[in-house]
Parts: C-alpha cells; structure tokens; sequence
C-alpha cells in the first residue's frame, strides 16, 4: 500500500504543481495583456503625434506654396502696372500692355485677399485716367504696402 500512497503523493504534488503553474501562468499572462495594452496606447499616441506632426508639417508646405504663388502674382502684377506706367510716360510700349494689365490685375482679384484687390483695382483706375505721376506712385506704393502686409503676416488670408 505504501507504494501506492507514494503514487497518491506524487499526484498530488504533480497536480499542484500543474495547478499553480496554471494560475501562475494565468496572472503572468493577464499581467502580459495589460502590459500589451499599456503598449498599445502608448504607440497609438505616439502613432497619433506623427500623424498630428505630418498634418502640421503638410498645412505649413501648403502655406508657402500659397505664399509663393501670391507673391508671384503681386509682382506679375507690379511689372504690367510699371510697363503701362512707362507707356503713359514715354509714349512707347507695348501694344498688349493693356491687356497684359488686365490679365495681371484678375490675377491679383482672385488671389486676394479683397485688400490686394481694391489697392490693385485702385492702380489700374488711376493708370486709365491717366492720372499725374505722385497720384500714380502712391497708388502703386499703396498696393505694395498692403502686398507686404500680407505676405508677412502669418494670420491674413
């Protein structure tokens, strides 16, 4: 009988021994999910950082390219305005530089901002009532200041 009360021990002990590592085993991988969890939200936020950096980082590109295409059409503008300025001064110009003005000056319309445009809108009036050369070169300074302004300031639209 001893024989099979060493066998009855040894179940016992391999059954605990299962068992323990059962709920070990349990707690180790419920403390493996939680941790997975935890590294799971930190990657998302991480992930959701990158993501937030690339959408700054893409909305600053598409700023200066904004920049850039207001800036080359107020200076499309400004040489149309100076050649018809040049024109009406010398006699001698171009035969398209009225249309050339124009085309620079709808330019300037839909680029704006409505400030652009009214100081643009202001030049060409002044240009077609020929006005004297002081009122001209105010308006032109004008529609530069106001060019300036917005070009330089981050918030105007």
């Amino acid at each position: 009988m001893s024989g099979m009360s060493e066998w009855g021990v040894a179940l016992i002990a391999a059954g605990s021994a299962i068992a323990g590592s059962v709920v070990t085993g349990w707690y180790s991988r419920s403390a493996g999910i939680r941790q997975a969890e935890a590294a799971r939200h930190a990657g998302d936020r991480q992930a959701d950082a990158l993501v937030e950096s690339v959408r700054l980082t893409t909305q600053a590109e598409a700023r200066q390219r904004s920049l850039a295409l207001r800036r080359q059409t107020y200076v499309e503008f400004l040489g149309a305005a100076e050649a018809r300025i040049l024109t009406d001064r010398t006699g001698r110009g171009a035969s398209d530089d009225e249309a050339l003005l124009q085309r620079a000056l709808s330019g300037v319309a839909l680029e704006g901002p409505p400030e652009i445009a009214a100081a643009a809108h202001h030049l060409v009036d002044c240009l077609r009532r020929h006005e004297p050369p002081d009122d001209l070169q105010h308006a032109k300074q004008a529609f530069v200041s106001a060019a300036q302004e917005c070009l330089h300031d981050p918030t105007s639209t």
